[in-house]
């Protein structure tokens, strides 16, 4: 039987944790999108011959959106509107079900149920759709926790991002669904810089080892690096 948490009140602790490489091991949506180039021939030789371009774009920060809103496009293409496109989704889900439930951090879920338990606000603020991020929760009884991720709408015959959850623009969404006074924050990323400065509390899990050193620098002393169990990730272990 599933776990049951009590309601948060209004005034409760808001704890706002990112997702990918956080709770889950990996980039979900990456994840999602290679999964649909890959059943499509036509596709792949699309997302093939757009990789000397799109792939310098994805790996620098400044303009990796616009690199993966290109895959995107591709791994999108023909389908149109929101409610076919979270179809999608769930038909991913469901057909890859071990393998998600293999990257759920198990370290990271119990955090994230303690808090829960607690009767602390806990939100989930991610870059990926947040009909994915929903349906991968699902399978951890989580479900119901809110979910603000990057807004899906139809763009040129595909699926693009409307407005994507990321750096000062996560914030501005949490602010505008009403979660501005943020106790601890959990993510991986320097894109999450914004929320992490944000929160009376950060906790930075699953760093890049690359990137261990500049978190302690431009965080607070004490801030927690931990590692939550992504084996080529740095962050101390609990």
């Amino acid at each position: 039987m599933s776990e049951r948490f009590p309601i948060p009140s209004d005034d409760a602790t808001l704890v706002v944790f990112d997702f990918d490489h956080t709770l889950y091991d990996g980039d979900s949506g990456s994840h999602l999108f290679a999964w649909l180039i890959r059943r499509n021939p036509l596709r792949m030789l699309a997302a093939l011959l757009a990789t000397p371009l799109l792939g310098p774009l994805v790996a620098m920060l400044p303009t990796r959106r616009f690199g993966i809103s290109g895959y995107v496009w591709i791994a999108t293409f023909g389908l149109h509107g929101a409610r076919a496109f979270n179809g999608i989704i769930d038909q991913y889900v469901r057909g890859h079900e071990a393998g998600i439930r293999a990257r759920l951090l198990p370290r990271a879920l119990e955090v994230f149920a303690a808090h829960r338990r607690a009767g602390d606000r806990v939100v989930v603020a991610t870059g990926a759709p947040p009909e994915l991020a929903r349906a991968i929760l699902a399978f951890v009884a989580h479900q119901d926790v809110p979910v603000i991720g990057s807004e899906v709408g139809p763009r040129l015959g595909a699926m693009g991002a409307t407005r994507h959850c990321h750096n000062e623009e996560k914030m501005r969404m949490l602010r505008e669904r009403g979660y501005g006074d943020i106790a601890i924050a959990y993510s991986d990323s320097t894109a999450d810089l914004p929320l992490l400065k944000a929160a009376a509390a950060p906790v930075v899990v699953n760093p890049k080892p690359a990137r261990v050193a500049y978190f302690r620098k431009v965080l607070p002393p004490g801030t927690p690096v931990l590692n939550w169990g992504c084996v080529d990730r740095g962050g101390d272990t609990p």
